[in-house]
């Protein structure tokens, strides 16, 4: 864990626009690239096989921490914790198992950032009496799981702290949501605490994103590989017809391939049907 620890510090270090623009150029491993990594990692502790898996998914660290912008703490904050979380997980994620690093990974980032937000939260915000500061540091330590408290740990947490268990359930919805004012506060660095960082997000939170993105990037290199094996003319021919910017029509690769454009059509539902049959298989 201790060589893992140094990975983070592979890519160029300066404000968090340059990270950001750094990490999204490092490839995203496709899942036998991932497997053949993670297998070199368990088998014959690779400390290089550890270093691209850790790479390739600083990116997705990145995502984890923008849905907690509204806690007014800095994102290269959030994103040097979240790096600690996946670092553990490549060093605990077995490859048999079937499943992306990303989705193993999301568990061990969220934790380290939950982590560090109640190490780094305002008390005074959300505990302003003595009983309360109590309860606070009482329930961070006594939650059993990241998630809410279902009603039977609400009911144990109440008993072993000597409190109601409505006291309970008040002081986690506080913990949980984090009330701030839109308007900067003196004492705080001013762009942590603009409103648009505030205000509630309803877009996909970030395990959903993870996943489009990993989906959408599986999809685009099956999509490559069932192109690569067409023939020149066919692949051509589908490159030009629905994957160029600007469409070609049947007439103008009817002349550029000196066949009629019935003949051009053809060739399009053929290599279509290709593709359908590689992609399926």
């Amino acid at each position: 864990m201790n060589q893992l620890t140094n990975l983070q510090f592979a890519l160029p270090v300066g404000s968090i626009n340059s990270y950001i623009h750094s990490v999204n150029q490092v490839p995203i491993l496709t899942f036998e690239e991932e497997q053949r990594l993670a297998k070199l990692l368990r088998d014959h502790d690779d400390i290089e096989a550890a270093r691209q898996l850790v790479m390739s998914h600083l990116r997705f660290v990145v995502k984890i921490a923008r849905g907690y912008s509204g806690y007014g703490l800095q994102q290269s904050d959030l994103i040097q914790e979240g790096n600690i979380g996946l670092m553990k997980a490549v060093k605990r994620f077995d490859p048999d198992v079937g499943v992306r690093l990303v989705s193993f990974a999301v568990h061990w980032v969220r934790a380290e950032m939950h982590e560090f937000i109640l190490r780094n939260w305002r008390v005074a915000k959300i505990a302003t009496t003595k009983a309360q500061r109590k309860l606070f540091f009482n329930l961070r330590s006594s939650k059993k799981r990241l998630g809410w408290l279902n009603q039977k740990e609400i009911n144990e947490v109440a008993e072993d702290l000597g409190v109601k268990p409505s006291d309970v359930v008040e002081m986690e919805k506080r913990m949980s949501n984090y009330d701030a004012t839109l308007e900067p506060r003196l004492d705080d660095d001013e762009s942590c605490n603009m409103p648009i960082n505030y205000l509630e997000n309803n877009e996909a939170g970030p395990e959903e994103l993870l996943e489009n993105e990993q989906n959408i990037s599986n999809e685009q290199e099956t999509l490559k590989n069932a192109i690569s094996l067409l023939d020149d003319r066919s692949r051509n021919i589908i490159s030009n017809r629905w994957l160029a910017e600007k469409k070609v029509t049947l007439h103008e690769l009817a002349a550029i391939h000196n066949i009629s454009a019935e003949r051009v059509r053809q060739i399009e539902n053929t290599a279509i049907k290709k593709l359908k049959e590689s992609i399926k298989n």
